[in-house]
């Protein structure tokens, strides 16, 4: 009987172990995500078009908002060095791109902004971006209840409904706009980071439900 309650507790301390484990791994994994993930934000702006409902019409209306807020920032934003250049680029045409986002609405109420926005881990074709907050040009049409359209608009990683870019092509756009070479490369390797990520994600849910 005894011999029973000593296996017993020994099992029961493997399972403490193997928790103590994972929670080391989590905290561990958290710490380092949300170091890089500081860091990627401080060199990139984000794109946002949030569509007016779910309907068939209404997604198909984001996509062509999303193609002329594109075609009007990409001029904007040549020649900018840096996210802080790129933001202020933005901000000082804002009215054009309202004007823009407007009149590929058709009619649909637009509003156009720049702030904080906190996105999912998102895999794109190349490459992938940790979740977090980020500064974003938010687009959002009409009721603003549709998916969502993520992207990169500095440095320009947005191809619309063009074609991908590379994983070269990523990384040199990313090091063009200052990133580090580590980072560039970091965001291209998409397996293990995406498995860190999410990981990151699933902790955050839990930390928000203890709490």
């Amino acid at each position: 009987m005894r011999k029973r309650a000593l296996n017993g507790a020994n099992r029961l301390r493997l399972w403490e172990v193997a928790l103590l484990v994972g929670m080391a791994f989590a905290l561990l994994t958290a710490g380092w995500a949300e170091g890089t993930q500081s860091r990627l934000a401080s060199g990139v702006l984000r794109l946002h078009v949030v569509a007016s409902s779910d309907s068939e019409g209404d997604q198909a209306l984001k996509l062509r908002v999303r193609d002329a807020v594109l075609a009007v920032t990409e001029p904007i934003l040549t020649g900018c060095t840096s996210r802080t250049d790129a933001e202020a680029a933005l901000t000082a045409h804002l009215p054009e791109i309202q004007a823009a986002a407007e009149t590929a609405a058709e009619g649909e109420p637009v509003s156009v902004t720049l702030e904080d926005t906190w996105f999912p881990t998102k895999e794109y074709e190349g490459f992938a971006l940790p979740c977090g907050s980020y500064r974003a040009l938010r687009v959002v049409i009409g009721a603003g209840a549709g998916h969502n359209w993520w992207c990169v608009v500095y440095p320009a990683l947005c191809l619309g409904a063009s074609a991908d870019l590379t994983e070269e092509e990523v990384q040199t756009a990313m090091t063009s706009a200052g990133m580090s070479q580590e980072d560039a490369e970091l965001v291209t390797e998409n397996d293990g980071y995406i498995l860190k990520f999410k990981v990151v994600e699933l902790w955050e849910s839990l930390r928000a439900w203890w709490s």
